[in-house]
């Protein structure tokens, strides 16, 4: 089911006539009327659904809320059970051991590669959660982190990662351990947020609740320079190339996390 929403615009007419006052002598008085007019109509996607509009432009829904339908573990050929499809989500079971638990799971990612692109999903996050959100990922190394950016996803408010990494860059929607994101507009455990990550020739931007907080450009010298100086080398020293076209993931971090609405657009 998809929801419209519809915007009323409501303004005040005034017009002007004629009053007689005493000896017949005129003037103006002021007449109200108000006029309702539809200026806009708006569809909004149900959660898991395409807008006709966004049929129309190109999306593809990656998810729909129902089966784990193009998702499999990364490295693997088969959907790790320590993830559930729940409540229209794709939910991450919480291992209670953080990052170690997710030995016995593991990050998931869509089983076809993207080079340019929008992805748009909703995510939220259980109290003190930590996870991510991959893009360009490559597979082959043990950890998907070793060969992709990372969008992060995070409870600010509880996790420990909040305080850690240099200014706010280990914080949701952040480019993670590189850019922090600005505004930090995150909303609270157990809220929604929507984010919308950008991937052309190149520049990738990240919006969260409808605002961008994070723009860089892979492959330039200040990327280079950026990665030369981070901790990523010490893990992979090619992580600087990333590659043109990979793969999207859901990282597994051993907490709490929800998504649903993926869907992405070639461009």
């Amino acid at each position: 089911m998809k929801k419209r929403i519809f915007v009323i615009a409501i303004g005040i007419a005034t017009t002007a006539f004629m009053v007689s006052c005493g000896g017949g002598a005129k003037k103006e008085a002021p007449a109200e009327e108000v006029v309702e007019e539809v200026v806009e109509v708006v569809e909004v996607a149900a959660p898991n659904t395409l807008t006709e509009a966004e049929k129309a432009d190109g999306w593809m829904l990656l998810f729909d809320g129902t089966s784990s339908t193009g998702w499999r573990g990364y490295n693997q050929e088969t959907f790790p059970e320590n993830w559930k499809i729940v409540d229209g989500t794709l939910y991450c079971v919480a291992s209670g051991r953080g990052e170690a638990g997710a030995e016995n799971g593991g990050d998931i990612v869509y089983d076809k590669p993207f080079e340019n692109f929008k992805l748009k999903l909703e995510w939220k996050i259980g109290e003190g959660g930590n996870s991510g959100i991959f893009y360009l990922a490559q597979e082959g190394k043990d950890k998907i982190w070793r060969t992709a950016p990372e969008m992060q996803v995070l409870d600010n408010e509880r996790h420990i990662d909040a305080e850690l990494g240099k200014d706010g860059n280990h914080k949701a929607g952040s480019l993670y351990d590189l850019i922090p994101a600005k505004p930090q507009n995150t909303k609270p455990a157990g809220e929604w947020n929507s984010v919308e990550i950008l991937v052309y020739k190149g520049t990738v931007i990240h919006r969260q609740n409808g605002e961008q907080v994070v723009e860089y450009h892979l492959w330039t010298p200040e990327w280079n320079e950026m990665i030369k100086n981070s901790k990523f080398p010490e893990y992979n020293p090619d992580w600087a190339n990333v590659a043109k076209k990979g793969l999207i993931g859901l990282q597994d971090h051993g907490d709490d996390v929800w998504f649903r609405s993926i869907k992405v657009k070639e461009m």
